[in-house]
């Protein structure tokens, strides 16, 4: 790698990071705008997500005098950073990814993790009894929805592979930048496509659990834990998890559309040129909107907070059978028609 693209990716990585932090309060202000208008409410202003960090990043950092400091302050950092870095393997729209690899879907899963390790590391080590319920809570819901997760990825990245790349050298299934060039979609007849249908269907359900939204937010659930795994955080290690909140949020939003929906609009206008860059990347923002809006919005405003055995059971229970229904269902499509 020559100097120059040393220096054109390192410049690329921190331009995503500042769209990251920007676009990712931006749209967690629209968030609260939408949830605030379907309970009857006002709501805050658009831009009280920046004020909210402005006020964090002003207030004292507290360390709890039963804390272990290397812990409790690095693992904020370690979840914003990583949050971050799952933005860089994304392809956007006509934008290809800043970073990409054959596994680039794997590495996600992993990156997608460590936010909330760090969420478990930091609540072990702030000393707090209510923080350690927390994170008690979180790994027991890492644990529930990491399997449909994988079978998810699994379903897809097979039904890429039989469909376009088996016995094609150079061809890696778990690259996102093969899910943009062949959408799933192109590949399944009626079966598949119900197929298909099932594993987004488990892919949403698992989104608001991956961002601790309600009605998967036990392990914070602030009537009950005053907080959880964040209680004893405050000032600039509470300002980066809310960073990392917001980001991640874009982000798994963002994997859907990439995995799901990663058409473009550009070329059905009979753009070219720089012009259908910038529609095809704005068009790909306005998709992740929306599946943000579904997935995570409204689910928390329609349905309450569940119990740590209630999610368990419906992870293990029907979400993992509606991923691996989906799963049977494309190869029986794949082989048999």
């Amino acid at each position: 790698m020559t100097i120059e693209v040393l220096a054109g990716k390192l410049l690329a990585v921190v331009g995503i990071t500042v769209f990251a932090l920007v676009c990712g309060l931006f749209f967690k202000g629209i968030d609260r705008i939408v949830a605030a208008r379907m309970q009857s409410r006002i709501g805050p202003p658009l831009w009280q997500p920046y004020w909210d960090i402005q006020k964090l990043l002003l207030k004292e950092t507290v360390v709890p005098e039963n804390a272990i400091p290397w812990i409790f302050n690095g693992a904020p950092i370690l979840a914003l950073i990583s949050a971050i870095t799952i933005l860089l393997y994304i392809p956007m729209g006509g934008v290809g990814p800043v970073l990409e690899g054959r596994g680039d879907l794997i590495l996600i899963l992993y990156l997608f993790t460590l936010p909330a390790v760090a969420m478990v590391a930091g609540g072990f080590a702030s000393g707090s009894p209510y923080a350690a319920v927390g994170s008690q809570r979180e790994m027991v819901t890492m644990m529930s929805y990491e399997f449909p997760l994988a079978a998810v990825v699994i379903t897809l990245a097979w039904k890429l592979w039989a469909a376009y790349g088996a016995g094609t050298a150079g061809f890696y299934a778990f690259s996102l930048s093969a899910f943009a060039d062949y959408p799933v979609w192109g590949s399944v007849g009626i079966v598949g496509g119900i197929g298909l249908l099932l594993t987004l269907l488990a892919l949403l359900v698992v989104t608001p659990a991956e961002l601790s939204k309600v009605p998967f937010d036990a392990p914070e659930a602030e009537e009950e834990l005053a907080g959880g795994l964040l209680v004893e955080y405050s000032g600039r290690n509470l300002a980066l998890f809310y960073l990392g909140e917001a980001v991640k949020t874009l982000v798994m939003s963002a994997l859907i559309v990439a995995l799901f929906f990663p058409y473009n609009l550009a070329p059905v206008l009979g753009m070219g040129g720089t012009g259908a860059l910038v529609v095809d990347f704005v068009f790909f923002w306005v998709k992740t909107l929306v599946v943000m809006l579904v997935a995570v919005t409204y689910v928390r405003i329609a349905l309450a907070r569940l119990k740590v055995d209630q999610i368990a059971y419906l992870y293990w229970v029907p979400v993992l059978g509606l991923s691996l229904g989906g799963l049977a269902l494309v190869v029986i499509d794949h082989f048999l028609f």
